[in-house]
């Protein structure tokens, strides 16, 4: 499973059930205020270090694939392949690019979102969030997030209602719920390119198949997500968790959100493809 995004990424991969193929960015070029504007602000939002992160989690997903799809066949041509799909630089210009799509003509949000983050506390959550997701990468520590979750379940912690209001106020949800599955279609469309179905799965059949993976997809975020921000917000006290939920739920929150998301579905949505293009050639023996 892609793993949800960060939280304050407030957005994966958000598309509406009716928009499971991937979207195309828009081709005008931002104004040079505008582009530098969202350079600003992917500073301050420390996207560069999250895409870090998730190039990470990549070559280790990509590590994966292998021993699932062709144990012991990919090799270093293998890793080379998954370290080029999910090459920093790159991820880094489609995020731009999207997300500078994604907020253009709309200077009051990137205000007010540049007002909240690039504070002591803004940076403080980031940093937070980032941190509780590079140490998830070991299974040990992800397992001992799930315990405390529960743990806290058990005791009826009220911390527990805090991140349930901050999963609503972001629609963490049903937003990476739909990412997943945006993901998941890019991946077979890139295998069906490949030749890996032959006559044998029309597109509506991959639809199907990718819907079909709904509840699952659903199950595995919840169980993602609470370990996730009680882990990462551990730190915080609720005064200061009360107020990151206090700027979800705003306007510019919510605008920021649906960009955030809209950025990384056309990363991730590519990064799919290219992965589904990649395993398809190494089965079938092509040049990869």
């Amino acid at each position: 499973m892609r793993k949800p995004l960060l939280p304050l990424l407030l957005a994966c991969l958000a598309l509406g059930p009716a928009a499971l193929a991937p979207h195309a960015l828009r081709a005008e070029v931002p104004a040079p205020a505008q582009a530098q504007a969202v350079e600003d602000l992917s500073r301050i939002l420390q996207i560069p270090a999250i895409i870090g992160v998730m190039r990470l989690e990549g070559l280790d997903y990509g590590r994966s694939l292998e021993e699932e799809m062709f144990p012991g066949q990919g090799g270093d041509a293998w890793a080379a392949v998954v370290a080029l799909i999910y090459d920093e630089p790159t991820m880094l210009a489609r995020f731009k690019a999207a997300f500078a799509a994604a907020v253009r003509d709309d200077p009051e949000t990137l205000a007010a979102v540049a007002g909240f983050f690039d504070t002591p506390l803004g940076r403080r959550v980031l940093t937070l969030e980032i941190e509780a997701r590079r140490a998830l990468m070991d299974p040990s520590v992800e397992e001992a997030a799930r315990q405390h979750a529960e743990a806290m379940a058990a005791a009826g912690d009220p911390r527990l209602d805090r991140l349930r209001a901050f999963i609503e106020a972001n629609d963490l949800i049903e937003a990476n719920v739909q990412g997943a599955l945006n993901a998941n279609l890019g991946f077979y469309q890139g295998m069906a390119e490949a030749g890996a179905f032959g006559d044998e799965m029309t597109e509506d059949q991959m639809l199907d198949e990718v819907w079909a993976q709904e509840d699952e997809v659903r199950k595995d975020t919840v169980d993602w997500l609470v370990p996730f921000l009680a882990l990462a917000y551990g730190p915080l006290d609720d005064a200061e968790l009360q107020s990151y939920i206090d700027f979800s739920a705003t306007p510019a929150g919510k605008r920021l959100n649906a960009a955030l998301f809209a950025a990384f579905d056309a990363v991730f949505v590519r990064i799919s493809h290219d992965l589904g293009l990649a395993v398809a050639r190494q089965v079938s023996g092509q040049d990869i």
